[in-house]
């Protein structure tokens, strides 16, 4: 009970931006040593303590929390280690670990997770003035926590998404919680475009189509691209 009340604490404190409160708490969960603990506690102490100037508690944190992911081998430990690690990377690595973070979180049914490393990724973006890469992120991570009801985080998420110079129009709460390069390109294999095709008009890999596809996919909570058609057309109007 008391471990559940903790942990619920200290994530809504980072999402109200709260880290001193937020360290504190995650580092009263942390005095229980056990896996599980380690699990919940270590990725909040890297963060809070980071930005609440714990700075050597937070590397000692990433230490441990790099151990204990190794350990385990799950999608979920190694996804928390690469957003964790992302946090305290220099810039010239930072972005390939939170990408690599989603990725990994991508493959699991840790959502909340994930839309955190969305989040974290859009905010470091936009404070290395990469205003239109942050917006994805974000409005991804705005999407995932206001479809799961994680008001305080929904809030951060859409404060940075005003930073970043976005529409207001972009800022409402819409039917589906897709971004607009998800639109695109859900659009465009719905009226039967092959990956690497929608890769050669978009510029960009057909990894990434993949990627794209696969969040489309969990946000419409369908399971091929057959059911696109079907809901395609309703969802992103």
């Amino acid at each position: 009970m008391i471990r559940a009340a903790l942990a619920a604490q200290t994530i809504l404190h980072l999402g109200h931006g709260e880290y001193a409160d937020a360290y504190k708490t995650a580092t009263t969960m942390r005095r229980d040593d056990t896996i599980n603990m380690s699990a919940e506690a270590l990725p909040a102490i890297v963060e809070a303590g980071l930005r609440s100037g714990h700075t050597t508690e937070a590397a000692a944190a990433l230490a441990d929390l790099k151990r204990c992911a190794i350990a385990s081998g799950t999608g979920w430990a190694l996804g928390l280690l690469a957003r964790s690690t992302a946090l305290m990377a220099p810039p010239d690595q930072a972005g390939e670990l939170y990408q690599e973070a989603i990725d990994t979180l991508s493959r699991t049914t840790a959502t909340a997770d994930l839309a955190r490393a969305h989040l974290l990724f859009g905010e470091w973006l936009r404070r290395h003035q990469r205003p239109a890469d942050a917006r994805d992120h974000l409005q991804t991570a705005l999407g995932l926590f206001t479809s799961m009801g994680a008001i305080p985080f929904a809030r951060r998420a859409r404060s940075e998404l005003r930073a970043t110079g976005a529409s207001p129009g972009a800022l409402q709460a819409r039917n589906s919680p897709l971004t607009a390069r998800e639109s695109q390109i859900a659009s465009m294999a719905a009226a039967g475009y092959a990956n690497q095709e929608i890769a050669d008009r978009l510029f960009i890999t057909a990894h990434t189509v993949e990627y794209h596809l696969k969040k489309v996919f969990r946000k419409l909570g369908i399971a091929s691209r057959r059911q696109l058609r079907d809901n395609v057309s309703s969802e992103l109007r």
